[in-house]
């Protein structure tokens, strides 16, 4: 099976599974599934799965959201750094991934500040904010993931629904 057949069905399942959730069916015609998988994977620490996800729908994306979409990518594959680090302090390759990930988080943040304060329903800023203080943590600490939790991301919040006009007041009928 191809790798795309593999997300597809990895994808139909998850949302699947993610009907049983009513606050995430509120999401489901909001944003595009691969987009809240992403943050599904980044906030249970599958950093490497949250990358390949938001990869999928990258990959076919060509309007202004793609730029967006690259920063949380770099983003995920910050961590991804920071957690074969974790995994494998002693391996020659992995023992030296902070400074590759601190690269991913200052590119990710240079994107991230081309858009505006909320986008797709996320807080934008709060991911700069993010970008800044791993950057502070990765460089403060020689295995970042093993002294810090891992971060939560803000999930994306539905856009306001405007409930429906009034219908117009019925004329008082003459007796």
């Amino acid at each position: 099976m191809k790798k795309n057949d593999l997300l597809e069905a990895w994808l139909n399942s998850w949302e699947t599974s993610q009907s049983d959730f009513p606050e995430s069916a509120a999401h489901k015609s909001e944003f595009p599934r691969e987009y809240r998988a992403f943050f599904f994977c980044f906030n249970d620490a599958q950093f490497y799965e949250a990358h390949d996800v938001l990869e999928h729908l990258w990959l076919r994306c060509s309007d202004a959201n793609r730029s967006y979409y690259q920063a949380l990518i770099q983003l995920a594959g910050a961590f991804v750094h920071f957690q074969k680090q974790a995994l494998f302090p002693d391996h020659p390759t992995h023992a030296r991934r902070v400074a590759p990930g601190r690269r991913l988080l200052a590119l990710a943040r240079q994107r991230f500040q081309s858009f505006p304060s909320t986008h797709l329903g996320v807080d934008v800023e709060a991911l700069c904010s993010l970008c800044t203080l791993w950057d502070k943590q990765a460089a403060a600490t020689p295995i970042p993931l093993q002294t810090f939790a891992p971060p939560q991301l803000p999930l994306p919040s539905a856009h306001p629904v405007f409930s429906k006009p009034a219908p117009p007041a019925t004329p008082a009928l003459r007796g």
